[in-house]
């Protein structure tokens, strides 16, 4: 069996992954004709695919922000949302993703008169839909915008629809000039509410955003954290002499850190993926794991991520398993949910592809 098929087929976890950045180009296409959205490039799937990756492959997270201009156009209408999710779910199923933690910010899909309750209502339908359909588990992340002062009003939504999907809050958006703290009202407020914070930090701006994401906001999660490798100090060799304060807490602490390697590279996060800090943070045992981030915009897979750390940082199966395990254990959804997909999908999931692989060996 090929590597891709081996990686492809046994269970994954994600849970780091926007909704509105992995859009199948031929949807994105139908629906700019359904409301004459004249602006895309091209009208032809792959070359579409082309220019969203071209477009975000630029180094600089401001350049890979812009393409999201095409995909949240054709995102404003009840319909439209439905399917996106909808879709996402039927391509997480072909990926071999047992379970999803999918995330965007409603306040980007009011610009044809939408309400919060239609653009929750609309996306949650999609992914029940999915659910029933492909037998995948979800949970929905509600986005507020670092540049943006409604993210207590994101808060609250995120929070009335705890019981119907939405597992936690996030801040996201451009990490240059707009620090977390600056949302301490509702990161406040989701504590106060016993619910889920992840954060972008450590992705543009360093350590000090992860760092001020924990212990000032109250960080369950970080995503990316691509920057805590400025506070963990090599020999010549790559063998790590000593952690910082911050980087012995996050460890000590078990927190999770969303790992996204290609994005990383596209963002300008690293300069190249050979150089990303992801298997120092492995090897250190940091409770790391893989994502997609921007499915469209990376031209990117979890299968391909992982393929990825296959062939750079020669990860095994044992590796893969390890990852989607810690992935799980990190995941916002009750623990017993946890354990069932630990224990009843993952770990049979794994062992029956050794065995697979041993019957193929004897053949």
């Amino acid at each position: 069996m090929k590597t891709e098929e081996i990686i492809r087929s046994v269970p994954k976890v994600l849970l780091h992954d926007h909704l509105d950045g992995g859009l199948r180009p031929q949807t994105v296409i139908e629906l700019s004709k359904e409301i004459n959205h004249s602006k895309l490039p091209t009208q032809d799937a792959g070359e579409l695919a082309e220019w969203f990756h071209r477009g975000a492959n630029k180094g600089n997270l401001v350049e890979f922000l812009q393409g999201f201009e095409h995909t949240i156009a054709v995102m404003q209408t009840k319909e439209a949302l439905t399917r996106i999710a909808y879709e996402m779910m039927e391509d997480m199923h072909k990926d071999g993703v047992c379970y999803v933690e999918t995330r965007f910010a409603p306040v980007f899909h009011t610009e044809k008169g939408l309400y919060y309750e239609d653009i929750m209502k609309s996306v949650l339908e999609g992914l029940e839909k999915g659910k029933r359909d492909f037998g995948i588990g979800f949970g929905l992340i509600i986005c507020g915008m670092r540049n943006m002062k409604n993210t207590l009003e994101m808060a609250e939504l995120a929070v009335n629809y705890r019981d119907q999907g939405v597992i936690g809050f996030d801040l996201a958006g451009e990490e240059g000039g707009y620090p977390p703290k600056k949302h301490l009202e509702a990161f406040n407020f989701i504590k106060q509410k016993n619910f889920y914070i992840t954060i972008h930090a450590g992705e543009a701006f360093g350590k000090e955003s992860i760092w001020q994401a924990i212990q000032i906001c109250g960080a369950h999660r970080i995503g990316h954290a691509t920057r805590l490798i400025e506070d963990i100090t090599f020999d010549r060799e790559g063998n790590v002499t000593k952690l910082g304060e911050l980087a012995q807490y996050i460890l000590d602490t078990r927190l999770p850190l969303e790992i996204c390697l290609l994005s990383n590279v596209h963002t300008g996060a690293v300069d190249k993926i050979e150089n990303h800090p992801f298997i120092k943070l492995y090897k250190e045992k940091f409770r790391v794991f893989l994502n997609t981030d921007d499915r469209l915009m990376s031209n990117t897979t979890l299968t391909k991520e992982y393929i990825t750390a296959n062939e750079l940082f020669g990860l095994n199966l044992d590796d893969v398993e390890k990852l989607n395990i810690n992935a799980m254990k990190s995941s916002f959804a009750p623990h017993k949910e946890r354990l069932r997909y630990i224990y009843d999908v993952i770990k049979p999931g794994y062992q029956k592809m050794r065995e697979k692989l041993l019957s193929l060996k004897a053949d």
